[in-house]
C-alpha cells in the first residue's frame, strides 16, 4: 500500500508548491466513505455477475502496485507531477 504521495505545482511565476499527503491518516478519515464504495462494487458485481472476490482482489493489486507509479500533467506552463511512494 502507498504511504506518501508527493504533489508538486510548477506555476510560470511563481515558485513550485510541493505537498506532503501521508496515505494512511487519509485513509483512515476516509473510511466511511471507502466501506461505502466497497459495499457499491459487491452490489454491481452481484448485478452483473463479477465474482465479487476476483473484483476485490484486482482492486487491491492495482492500488499495492502504486508506489513508484509518477504521473506527469502539463496545460501551458502550468505542470504537475504526482510522485506516489
Amino acid at each position: 500500500m502507498p504511504q506518501l504521495v508527493t504533489v508538486k505545482v510548477r506555476r510560470p511565476d511563481h515558485r513550485p508548491l510541493r505537498f506532503w499527503v501521508p496515505v494512511l491518516p487519509v485513509v483512515l478519515v476516509l473510511l466511511p466513505v471507502v466501506i461505502l464504495v466497497v459495499l457499491a462494487v459487491i452490489v454491481a458485481c452481484l448485478v452483473f455477475r463479477i465474482r465479487v472476490m476476483r473484483a476485490l482482489g484486482a482492486g487491491w493489486r492495482v492500488v499495492s502496485a502504486l508506489p513508484g507509479a509518477r504521473f506527469d500533467i502539463e496545460q501551458g506552463r502550468l505542470a504537475v507531477l504526482v510522485a506516489i511512494r
